[in-house]
Order: structure tokens, then C-alpha cells, then sequence
């Protein structure tokens, strides 16, 4: 493939991989944008489950209260506050709500369970916040000296009933053991957990995964914020300022998805972690079409760039070979195959001007005789000499040499890079010897000689015109010393070391 081709191909395969390039890049962005897209659907979707959970366990809080709110009103409606008529709706409010216990008491603590027995819960560490609260009507509580293992963790759902120093409490323990059948459905892997924290991320309750490494200290933030500082303090300010996310989290080799929502009280957070596994599985899921669509996308720009650039390239080259076939054709002369004058002459010029100081050997000639070859043997036979000259003497020289005619039976070699004196000299022997040889016609043989002029470059001529003239020179000494040999510009050339050239009696005498 020639330079010009190769040229062709780097202009248009080098747009084509801008291109292409710039394709990908803005595909590569597309396909980040998908992926953070497909994440943010799977972060909705997390926050939209841990709603439902949050929803399904404030159910089960607001169903205590939803009971014995009217209670309480008919209790304030009677305006009586004995000892067994509060037995008695304490009983009766045991029997309608599904709590782990119910207490009614005063103000100090005294007061009847749903059992019918005397109680007195003054004394629990709860009960003055019982007694300070004004909007929250949930109090986490834990005992360890508790009766009911069950209720070692709980919260208490208070309604109030009446007010100042004749306030009374109807006080509804909820079992954060309960808390657990909150994952009994997940769709979740097993690895997955829900928890309720309060605002410094104290575990209150757990469900699923509860021997998980981020809950088993019992402090959801302290297990990993040695790992993850600047999550820890993500889901601190979130925890306070009551709002939800998703956040990443690995705590000793154990990665999950952290959501969270506000649960509505207290400052309280529900979260569900979710394997990072199960996570990256989703995020996979959600933008497959995506990214199989993208994938489809990125082969048919591929294909369809190569192929644009691809015929034009074939396009381009084939041009390119008509249009150098028509210079060719335009260079060529048509009866010897040679270049013709004024492409010989261009070519030899543009050599000189790319390589002044390369030496190199100007030959013209001519056949002699020639105006009688064509008179006695026909301007047919004159052709085939012609013709034959062409092919033969072309066949003796390197390709990269320029070979032409000039002129009707004149010729002209141009031999380049000939190193030094000897090269010079075995060059002209090799001309002289080829018109020893030299033979034309088919049928009848014919034995053309030539006269031959030659001038060294850049020596006797550093440019065309100049040295052309110094090989006419040459040529000129050829035919006046009797045509049939070859004379160099300056006889010193041809001659070997210690050598004298002849003078002109030492010629007439050889003569």
C-alpha cells in the first residue's frame, strides 16, 4: 500500500476514532447516569419497604391506643375513679387489646393491672417520664428484674386520663419481642435486618438478622462508625434532623445497604439493612434493559462508524489509484513504456531538490543512426527499436532509478546514490556493455548502437538545466569521437587511478 493510501486511511480512521471516542464517552456517561439511576430505584424501593414496615408496626402501637382512648372518656364521663370500677376497665381493657400487659394507676404509681392486682410502678425507672410527658405517647423501657422476661425490652403506649393532681395512666406494654414478626414475610435475603434506634442509635428492637455484626453491641452507630466516620455521622444528622436515606456501610466484612425513615417520635429511625449483595443484585435487575440496549446501542455505532469510514476509505483509495493510474498514464510514453520527457525531467528535479548532495550520474544517448534505420528498414522496424530499447535497457537499472524518453530517439537514466568513483565507472561500463548486446527486432535481429553523454551530480550540475547540459556535452564528445561509445562531461570520471586521459591525436590515431 502506497503512502498516499496510508494517508487516505489515518484521515478518516483518525476522525473515525474521535468519533468513535466521543460516542463512547457520552454512552459511558449515559450508562452512569443509568446505573446511578437504577441505584436511586432500588434506594426508593428500599425506603418505600422499610415504609410499610414502619406503617405495619405504628399500626400495632396506634391499636392499643385507639382502644383505650374511648375508655379513658367514659371513665372521665363517669366522673368515678374508685378502685373497682378502674379494676374493672383495666380488666376490660386487657381483654380488648393485644398488649403484654396493662397498667392503671395515678400519679404516684399506684393503681390495678389488667389481672385484677395491686400494683404500684412509681418506683420503675420509666415513670417519671410517664408522668413529664406531654406529646409522646411512647416510652421505651428496660428492666432486667422484670417478672415477664418478655417485657425485659418494651414500649409503653400511655394514654392519659383526666388532668393535674386527678390524672390518671393507662399504661400498654408492647414487647419489642413482638417487634420480630415484622420480618416473618420479607422479601428480603436472610441476611437482612429491621431495627428501631433512638437518637444516639441505641438498638430498641430487632428483627431478621438480629446476631448481625452492625446490631450485637446493642448501638447501631457505635458498631460502625470506627469504619465509617463520615457515614456514621450521614445517618446521626438524619437521625436528628428526622429524614431518610440509604447509606453503605461495612462493618467487619460484612457490607449492607442501610434505610432508614423516621419512625415519628422521640427522634426514633427505623432501618433495614440489606446485604450490599442482594443490593447490587437489584441495581443489576433494575438497569439490565439498559444496559443490553446500551451494549446493542454501542455495536451498531461501532458497525455503523467502521462501515462509513470503512467505504470511504475503499472510495478514497480507489480514487486515488484511477487518479494516480490516469497520471501514469499521462507520465507514460505509450511506444517504449518508459516515462515520457517532461515526467522524467519533474521527477529528476524534485530528487535534486530532496537529496542536493546525493551523488548521482546523468546519462543521455542517443541511437545512432536512427534517421537510417527508419529510412531503410521502415518506421515500423524504427518502433521495435524504440520499443525494445524501453524494455530492455529498463530491466538493468533498480526500480527506484528514473529511466525516460526524451525525445524522439533520445534517452535519459538517471542513476541515483552512485557512492563514489569506482560505482561511477562500473555504472558506465554497465551502459557501454548493454549496447554491445543490444538487439531489436522479432524476425530480424538488429544490432543498434548509441552514442552516450554522462555528467555527475551534483558535481558538474546542482540543478536540472545545468547538468542536463554537462551530459550534452558529454553526448556531443561521444558522437564527434565516432558515436558507438560513451564520454563523460569530464574524462577524469571514466578513467582508473593514474590513468591520463588521451589527448586529440592520441584519439585521431585511435580512430
Amino acid at each position: 500500500m502506497g503512502n498516499q493510501n496510508k494517508s487516505v486511511i489515518a484521515s478518516w480512521v483518525v476522525p473515525g476514532l474521535i468519533l468513535m471516542a466521543a460516542v463512547v464517552i457520552m454512552l459511558i456517561n449515559f450508562s452512569a447516569k443509568s446505573s446511578s439511576d437504577a441505584s436511586e430505584a432500588v434506594s426508593r424501593n428500599l425506603i418505600r419497604s422499610i415504609q410499610g414496615y414502619k406503617e405495619d408496626f405504628l399500626y400495632q402501637l396506634d391499636t392499643l391506643g385507639a382502644i383505650a382512648g374511648p375508655i379513658g372518656a367514659v371513665m372521665e364521663r363517669e366522673g368515678t375513679w374508685d378502685e373497682k370500677f378502674a379494676a374493672d376497665m383495666t380488666e376490660i381493657l386487657g381483654e380488648c387489646m393485644d398488649a403484654d400487659r396493662v397498667v392503671f394507676c395515678d400519679v404516684s404509681g399506684q393503681g390495678v393491672d389488667a389481672q385484677r392486682r395491686q400494683v404500684d410502678v412509681g418506683e420503675e425507672e420509666y415513670f417519671p417520664r410517664i408522668k413529664a410527658f406531654e406529646k409522646s405517647s411512647y416510652i421505651y423501657t428496660e428492666s432486667n428484674n422484670s417478672d415477664n422476661e418478655a417485657l425485659a425490652k418494651a414500649i409503653i403506649v400511655v394514654e392519659r386520663v383526666g388532668s393535674g393532681k386527678d390524672a390518671y395512666y393507662f399504661l400498654m406494654f408492647y414487647s419489642m419481642d413482638r417487634f420480630k414478626s415484622l420480618m416473618s414475610k420479607s422479601d428480603f435475603d436472610s441476611n437482612s435486618f429491621l431495627t428501631v434506634v433512638d437518637s444516639e442509635g441505641k438498638v430498641l428492637g430487632a428483627a431478621g438478622a438480629v446476631n448481625s455484626k452492625l446490631l450485637k453491641d446493642g448501638n447501631l452507630l457505635e458498631a460502625i462508625r470506627p469504619e465509617n466516620a463520615e457515614q456514621a455521622r450521614t445517618i446521626k444528622n438524619r437521625l436528628d434532623n428526622g429524614s431518610r436515606g440509604t447509606t453503605a456501610v461495612t462493618v467487619q466484612g460484612e457490607s449492607c445497604t442501610l434505610a432508614y425513615v423516621p419512625f415519628g417520635e422521640n427522634h426514633w429511625e427505623v432501618i433495614l439493612g440489606v446485604s450490599q449483595g442482594y443490593v447490587d443484585k437489584q441495581i443489576s435487575l433494575q438497569w439490565e434493559n439498559t444496559k443490553d440496549m446500551l451494549t446493542y446501542l454501542i455495536i451498531a455505532i461501532f458497525v455503523f462508524i467502521c462501515l462509513v469510514v470503512g467505504i470511504n476509505i475503499v472510495s478514497k483509495i480507489r480514487n486515488n489509484e484511477k487518479k494516480k493510474e490516469l497520471e501514469n498514464k499521462a507520465d507514460t510514453d505509450l511506444l517504449t513504456g518508459l516515462t515520457n520527457k517532461l515526467a522524467t525531467e519533474r521527477k529528476i528535479k524534485a530528487y535534486m531538490q530532496q537529496h542536493p548532495n546525493s551523488q548521482s550520474m546523468l546519462f543521455i544517448l542517443d541511437i545512432d543512426n536512427f534517421k537510417k534505420i527508419n529510412d531503410t528498414m521502415g518506421h515500423a522496424f524504427g518502433d521495435e527499436v524504440l520499443r525494445s530499447l524501453g524494455q530492455q535497457i529498463g530491466a538493468i537499472f533498480r526500480a527506484t532509478d528514473i529511466i525516460g524518453r526524451v525525445g524522439g530517439d533520445e534517452f535519459m537514466i538517471f542513476l541515483k546514490g552512485v557512492s563514489d568513483k569506482d560505482a561511477v565507472r562500473k555504472e558506465a561500463k554497465k551502459v557501454e556493455q548493454f549496447f554491445k548486446n543490444f538487439q531489436a527486432g522479432e524476425y530480424v535481429k538488429y544490432a543498434a548502437t548509441a552514442s552516450i553523454g554522462v555528467a555527475i551530480f551534483p558535481q558538474e550540475g546542482n540543478d536540472f538545466e545545468t547538468l542536463y547540459k554537462a551530459a550534452d556535452q558529454g553526448l556531443y564528445k561521444a558522437k564527434k569521437r565516432g558515436k558507438n561509445q560513451l564520454a563523460f562531461y569530464r574524462d577524469e570520471w571514466g578513467l582508473a587511478e593514474g590513468e591520463q586521459p588521451k589527448t586529440e591525436e592520441q584519439e585521431q590515431q585511435a580512430k
